[in-house]
């Protein structure tokens, strides 16, 4: 299998020239097209879980604590991609809704654990078969083959940007030995 990219190249020039810079337009752009999917996505979600007073900013973390036992403020800000800052507004927010309680760690005074509480848990439970209902609408066209070549797609891609991710990491260029 080759690498997606040319290690001995300058960065930013890899082995693959799907896109030319002279003709690259939105509308054919991978990132902007995802983009744009992930958009229509949460606003169909959004407008589906609206009735229970949830925005994307509150259903998706409810939504990612239900699925972890333990976490704490810094995972679930890494696990959303999201700063801690905004993290900590959302979790303020769903606090004061009741639907999740921070615990100061007995241990490390610096970390904060998240829980569920019931009613945060019953709230949870709504997100799944809304996904899933938005999710299928989105796919409704596609076949189970395809829906799998996707996922497979999507992947690869990821996998590739953890390789280039790694690649341009400061610390990942070959030390010299002594």
């Amino acid at each position: 299998m080759t690498s997606p990219h040319n290690s001995s190249a300058a960065p930013g020039f890899y082995n693959a020239e799907h896109y030319d810079p002279s003709k690259l337009v939105p509308e054919n752009s991978v990132g902007y097209l995802t983009r744009k999917v992930m958009s229509s996505i949460r606003t169909q979600a959004d407008a589906q879980l609206a009735s229970h007073d949830l925005t994307y900013a509150q259903w998706l973390p409810l939504f990612k604590l239900s699925l972890c036992s333990t976490a704490t403020v810094a995972s679930l800000a890494r696990d959303l991609e999201s700063d801690p800052a905004s993290t900590t507004r959302a979790l303020d927010r769903m606090e004061a809704k009741g639907l999740v309680v921070r615990e100061r760690s007995t241990v490390d005074r610096r970390v904060v654990h998240l829980k569920l509480t019931a009613e945060g848990q019953r709230i949870a439970a709504l997100v799944p078969p809304v996904l899933a209902d938005v999710l299928n609408g989105h796919l409704s066209d596609f076949s189970h083959e395809e829906w799998q070549t996707l996922l497979s797609l999507l992947r690869r891609m990821l996998t590739n940007g953890e390789a280039l991710r790694q690649q341009l990491r400061p610390d990942s260029a070959a030390s010299p030995s002594a």
